[in-house]
């Protein structure tokens, strides 16, 4: 399996994780976490798994990627969100950037 292959793989699987979070970190009752959650979490899902076909840092679905993740490192701090929730969406959202830039400069 390529690089890219398993990389857009783990941010596909964070993305998901980023749809059913608010439900497991408690925050399902704030309209605006929950809805930004699930929906950027799903557009990063989507986008992940159509950078499979694509690479090099001209892949928009890559970058729309590492945007996402960009956007999970601030989100704790546009909402209020507990401890756990915080670290865990600047963590990942770490993760989603640093495997979109592996993949980007990866040579396949």
């Amino acid at each position: 399996m390529k690089l890219r292959s398993v990389d857009n793989t783990i941010v596909a699987l964070i993305g998901i994780w980023f749809i059913i979070a608010p439900w497991i970190f408690g925050f399902s009752d704030d309209n605006g976490a929950l809805w930004t959650s699930v929906i950027i979490g799903a557009v990063q899902l989507i986008v992940s798994l159509w950078a499979f076909s694509s690479s090099g840092w001209g892949s928009w679905q890559n970058w729309i990627s590492l945007i996402a993740g960009v956007w999970f490192i601030v989100f704790p701090f546009v909402y209020s969100v507990d401890t756990s929730a915080l670290w865990t969406s600047i963590i990942l959202g770490a993760v989603t950037v640093l495997l979109n830039l592996i993949t980007m400069g990866a040579k396949d």
